[in-house]
């Protein structure tokens, strides 16, 4: 535990070795990596390694009660894991509970030595990781949520490397992070979304950014002065200073939410700065810093045409090797449901209609297990642990992103999907109207997949298929479900062990699934 204060709260936060954010971690592909974690906290803890594929070392991927149980209070375990065919930005995070809201930190992995960067060298390399911050204890807020069934209470602050910046109150500029520049230099910003449940526009004030990689997978260029990144994700992008006569010497660096969420969400800007050489922003200039334009907070349009803008290279060093062919499709209807109101908190539940939030997937809301499920497969005891029949598509079809079936009431239960090694897969993710439509990040452990179609409505099978990119789509480990719309995503599931696990963050409850 470590003492930190924001915006006037000083409280004490679990950290990493006494960190906040925690130290960056700066690998080169084909390295191997051992690191022993030591629980000195109150609370169980695990760590996940966000992106970094895993290839036969699922032990080491942290997901509690997944991979493994957690590093109990005094307890250590160490992570062995090889970054095998990866270079770019990843990141790692706590993976229990909401512990991630201060236990994480940059994961960067160098290509070998030798080999360049499929873009112009920049001058300097910055993390900068987007964070929230509760002036309340995480643990207190989702504690709460859990036991009334409704939404989360919302973060107080957005955070650029832990640093909310001028526009909340009781915020110095001692509160603000500040990236220096020298003119005609670029630069190269390794933008990470650590914040728990919001996806994030992000700008520079007069300055166009180019997009080079997302999720450690290199893409084709392209220039944008809005960028919207979800929680998971990561984005390297290019930034050039101005050579010659800037109109200011330090301008505005902002972060916004994007969401369409039914709940209250965290409506508020934070401000970093890009200060050039030789300036020095006043407490006062930085109140009155001009803010770079991003849209909207419910601007699905910006969104859906930022997102059409990734391509992977596709180039002979760095191939988009697309499944052509698929063995086994599925279809997910991704959403929020409700949950009948039993053992109300002050005599009521705080859901719609006196219910409980509940997530699922095709109708099924996850129960975390008492048995780590790699444990209980690699010791061939399933039953009690788990069931292999997660449905493959909703058992009652309905209008998707229209009118709500009457009864909203979700399953319950530790459903699993077995796979055969070297299966292809398609997985196509439908949002759900069912309490209101809203964009879904989602995560799959152990693979990078391919993003080769999306679209707005419910997804249309003898239309949409024919559509999709098998050229040159890009690849990722974390996604956005559109809000009212689908994507569909393919992967080879040449990789062993109880990885692939869908792992979606909702604004008003996030579950396991």
């Amino acid at each position: 535990m470590a003492t930190v204060t924001r915006l006037c709260v000083t409280k004490s936060v679990p950290t990493v070795n006494g960190q906040f954010p925690g130290p960056k971690l700066v690998v080169r592909e084909g390295d191997t990596l051992v690191i022993r974690v030591t629980n000195n906290i109150n609370n169980n803890v695990t760590f996940h390694w966000h992106g970094i594929r895993q290839v036969r070392s699922g032990w080491a991927d942290g997901p509690a009660y997944i991979t493994q149980c957690p590093i109990r209070p005094g307890g250590s375990y160490v992570y062995r894991f090889t970054v095998t065919g990866q270079r770019g930005t990843l990141w790692w995070h706590a993976h229990f509970s909401w512990l991630r809201a201060t236990l994480y930190g940059p994961l960067v992995i160098l290509p070998p030595r030798g080999v360049a960067y499929p873009f112009p060298k920049p001058h300097r390399e910055v993390p900068l990781l987007l964070g929230e911050w509760f002036n309340a204890d995480p643990e207190a807020v989702i504690k709460q949520a859990l036991q009334t069934g409704g939404g989360p209470n919302v973060s107080d602050a957005y955070t650029f490397n832990g640093l909310p910046g001028p526009t909340y109150n009781c915020s110095s500029s001692n509160d603000t992070f500040k990236l220096r520049v020298r003119p005609g230099k670029t630069y190269l910003l390794r933008l990470i979304n650590a914040a728990l449940n919001d996806e994030l526009f992000f700008g520079v004030a007069n300055h166009t950014l180019t997009v080079v990689q997302a999720d450690a997978s290199y893409v084709k260029p392209f220039a944008a002065t809005a960028l919207v990144i979800s929680p998971g994700q990561t984005m390297d992008v290019l930034l050039t200073a101005a050579a010659n006569n800037p109109p200011s010497r330090s301008f505005a660096i902002a972060v916004a939410p994007y969401t369409n969420t039914v709940g209250t969400f965290d409506n508020t800007t934070a401000v970093a700065v890009l200060e050039y050489y030789g300036a020095a922003t006043s407490a006062a200039a930085l109140r009155s810093l001009l803010l770079p334009s991003l849209p909207a907070y419910n601007d699905t349009g910006a969104v859906a045409n930022f997102s059409a803008s990734f391509r992977s290279l596709a180039s002979a060093q760095y191939p988009a090797r697309v499944p052509r062919t698929v063995d086994r499709h599925f279809f997910f209807a991704v959403g929020l449901g409700a949950d009948p109101c039993q053992s109300p908190v002050n005599g009521t539940c705080q859901g719609p209609n006196n219910t409980r939030f509940a997530a699922s997937m095709n109708n099924v809301s996850f129960v975390m297990p008492r048995t780590s499920l790699l444990q209980a497969h690699y010791q061939r005891r399933y039953n009690g642990v788990l069931a292999a029949n997660f449905p493959a598509a909703p058992r009652t079809p309905f209008n998707y992103t229209g009118t709500p079936p009457n009864n909203t009431f979700v399953t319950h239960g530790t459903r699993v999907v077995p796979l055969s090694f070297n299966t292809t897969v398609e997985v196509v993710l439908q949002d759900t109207s069912i309490l209101g439509a809203e964009s879904h990040p989602l995560h799959l452990h152990g693979y990078d997949f391919y993003v080769v179609g999306t679209g707005f409505g419910n997804y249309d099978a003898s239309n949409d298929t024919a559509k999709y990119n098998l050229i040159d789509p890009v690849q990722r480990n974390t996604i956005s479900v559109p809000t009212a719309g689908w994507v569909a995503i393919r992967f080879v599931a040449d990789n062993p062990g109880w990885l692939p696990a869908l792992y979606f963050y909702l604004h008003l409850k996030r579950e396991f699934l």
